[in-house]
């Protein structure tokens, strides 16, 4: 075996039995941004044998203070394949394939299936609300993570665990995002290594799991906390996320977006609630 794992072959909880383990591990990490960069460089330099990569998105020079994975030549070009021919780089032994596509309610169940945990960076409400939902229903383990400002939070739910739906079942409109708020990259940093961990500390079967909790980290005060939540109850009736596709022509749609939002709903028929507010005397 290569010298390149050997510092971590060397500890106990590792050992050649669980660099196997990662060798021949799936992982599928949807976001490449701020928390999916130091993800993919910590589990590839760990040597988990398959990377799937998902996103949409481009190389932004705005990314570059805290997506290492980046440099100024690759603006422009989609963050996946960039992050995809940085990690081969690094570890050319690795298997990694780029999907430069958007996590849908359609494509989150195959994408799921294609890996043995699911890795959440994409740091989105409605993209955690999907992923947990498919990870629930496949029984897969979903490490989810959010930080914005100088705080976030990082947990491991789904796989045996409750989901984070069971967690948080209702889902949050609020809440601002890098670009309304600002981040320090620093923090996203110690967030996505955090989720490396977890994500290893998982694929490893370390004990005792980490699956039920969450870790939470506070980068002005520089403190930590969390809590478990192992048994929550599933909740017994949801409102799942759907694609635009799925929706029928016999379905009522109530479009909440403003104008500069939304100037025009893309389903005919919809309810627009500003519309309806403007037009009432």
């Amino acid at each position: 075996m290569s010298d390149r794992y050997a510092r971590q072959i060397v500890l106990e909880d590792v050992g050649p039995a669980g660099q196997a383990r990662l060798a021949a591990a799936s992982v599928l990490v949807v976001g490449a941004g701020g928390l999916g960069c130091p993800v993919l460089q910590y589990l590839g330099g760990a040597g988990v044998g398959r990377l799937i990569i998902v996103d949409h998105d481009v190389v932004e020079e705005t990314n570059l203070h805290r997506q290492p994975l980046y440099a100024m030549p690759d603006i422009g070009k989609p963050k996946a394949q960039c992050a995809r021919a940085a990690l081969l780089r690094f570890n050319p032994g690795l298997e990694v394939e780029a999907k430069v596509e958007r996590l849908t309610p359609q494509n989150a169940a195959s994408l799921v299936a294609s890996a043995d945990l699911v890795v959440d960076a994409a740091d989105s409400f409605a993209a955690t609300y999907v992923l947990s939902d498919a990870c629930h229903a496949a029984a897969k383990p979903l490490v989810s993570a959010s930080v914005v400002v100088l705080s976030g939070y990082v947990g491991a739910f789904c796989g045996g665990g409750p989901s984070y739906r069971a967690v948080f079942p209702d889902v949050s409109l609020e809440g601002g995002t890098c670009a309304t708020m600002g981040v320090l990259g620093t923090a996203v940093a110690v967030l996505g290594g955090l989720q490396a961990h977890l994500a290893l500390h998982l694929l490893l079967g370390l004990e005792p799991t980490v699956l039920g909790r969450v870790v939470t980290f506070d980068a002005r005060k520089l403190a930590f906390g969390g809590f478990g939540f192992a048994g929550t109850p599933e909740p017994d009736a949801y409102v799942p996320f759907i694609a635009p596709d799925a929706v029928g022509a016999d379905d009522l749609v109530v479009d909440l977006r403003g104008l500069d939002e939304a100037p025009q709903s893309p389903f005919a028929g919809a309810l627009c609630c500003v519309a309806a507010a403007a037009s009432v005397p």
